[in-house]
């Protein structure tokens, strides 16, 4: 279970790079350059910063979101009951498969929830099969019918 930081572990400036790096960064050699104009340090310190928003839990990942069926790929939501006294066990098995993307646990009867990222389509029901072996529980498959961009963004 996450536990929310405490207030002042973000100063002024780490929310203004978390708010303003949502907002993605431009595909140039010093990409960094504007956020850290725009914050007075240097484009290291924005790097060292965003490491270390990481290592707090104040972010859970930085990086391009890739649109998988674009390329030829696939996403697919996935859902698993997980016995409580085997869920760590199960979170390592189904995390350690390089499709496993998003893992999260939920307070509901399908506890674990995660999304598989597949280079093509058909590796979908391959690595969904494969987890079912490993942890010989059953995998529900929920396949995106339509897509929304709801253009998520939380402000720090």
């Amino acid at each position: 279970m996450r536990i929310a930081l405490p207030q002042e572990a973000l100063d002024a400036t780490d929310r203004l790079l978390i708010n303003r790096l949502q907002d993605g960064l431009p595909l140039t050699h010093a990409p960094f350059a504007p956020v850290a104009s725009e914050a007075g340090i240097s484009e290291a310190e924005v790097v060292d910063r965003i490491t270390r928003l990481r290592e707090i839990g104040a972010i859970t990942r930085f990086g391009p979101f890739l649109d998988a069926e674009a390329m030829g790929g696939a996403f697919c939501l996935c859902a698993m009951a997980v016995p409580r006294d085997r869920f760590d066990e199960v979170m390592t098995l189904v995390n350690a498969h390089p499709e496993v993307a998003h893992n999260y646990e939920r307070q509901h009867k399908l506890n674990m929830w995660f999304v598989l990222a597949c280079e093509r389509p058909e590796q979908i029901t391959d690595a969904a099969k494969q987890i079912e072996r490993e942890t010989g529980l059953k995998l529900l498959l929920f396949p995106k019918l339509k897509e929304f961009f709801i253009g998520f963004r939380v402000e720090a």
